[in-house]
């Protein structure tokens, strides 16, 4: 027997509560192994898969998008370089006797996507119902300048052509074509002295199968437009008789309905 077993025999043999338990001896244990990685890698590896297709997916959606006609020409009117102007007028005196209304000037060509620019100018002007929206444009979209209408005509606001100088007098200006249909969605339309409306046929610049047919439906919908804006039918008639522009007299503007207020005043 080695001393050591002969210890240990002792100290068991001494013990008052009887034998005395020690640990029993193990063998030294091999390091423990690093925690498994493989979960981890798997859950790593299918978030980049889902990332990747999600951006595939935006990628693949903007491709179709750009690649219809006139897409770009929406993405860059709607988020690069809007078409059309706008400023917020505090008080526009109409007619120069020194009372007024806040205003949204709005200027410039009416893009493909000028309507919902619109309506977020608006949003932010926040204008009330008989607030004025002050209208200078050669015209431009058909389809967004009657969305343009609509909205002006769901808020309560009135329209008139002009601009305005630092104090919010009105200077005469010129609305013609589509924007013709913006004015028209006022529920009061303003005539301000010196400023010019003009109104020609439209017809579209994207092939069709029939021309004939296809001008009927556009004149068929201004028409609709039109008279549901309290328009008389016959704008209708003056702007199918030409392609180029055509100036209304205040006379005709009036006798057509166009203009309702034709002293401009609040």
């Amino acid at each position: 027997m080695s001393t050591e077993d002969s210890q240990e025999e002792n100290r068991f043999r001494r013990s008052p509560t009887g034998p005395a338990v020690t640990a029993p001896r193990i063998p030294p244990a091999q390091a423990p192994a690093p925690p498994a990685q493989t979960g981890r890698r798997k859950r790593n590896f299918f978030s980049l898969a889902i990332f990747i297709l999600l951006v595939s997916g935006v990628c693949i959606r903007a491709y179709r998008d750009l690649s219809q006609p006139d897409a770009w020409d929406y993405w860059k009117d709607q988020y690069v370089s809007p078409s059309l102007t706008s400023q917020v007028i505090d008080t526009l005196d109409l007619d120069g006797s020194g009372k007024g209304r806040r205003a949204l000037f709005v200027s410039g060509t009416i893009g493909p996507a000028a309507a919902n620019w619109f309506r977020g100018r608006l949003d932010q002007a926040n204008l009330a119902p008989g607030d004025i929206v002050l209208l200078a444009s050669p015209g431009g979209d058909l389809a967004q300048a009657t969305i343009m209408g609509e909205i002006i005509r769901q808020r309560g606001l009135a329209t008139a052509v002009g601009s305005a100088d630092a104090s919010g007098r009105v200077k005469p200006a010129y609305c013609a074509s589509a924007c013709v249909m913006v004015y028209a969605g006022g529920k009061t339309r303003f005539g301000v002295l010196g400023s010019a409306l003009g109104v020609h046929r439209f017809v579209t610049t994207r092939p069709v199968d029939d021309p004939v047919a296809e001008a009927q439906r556009i004149s068929g919908a201004v028409l609709g437009y039109m008279t549901k804006m309290g328009v008389s039918s016959s704008i209708v008639e003056a702007m199918s008789e030409t392609r180029e522009i055509r100036w209304l007299s205040p006379k005709q503007a009036l006798a057509m309905n166009l203009v309702t207020d034709p002293l401009g005043k609040p």
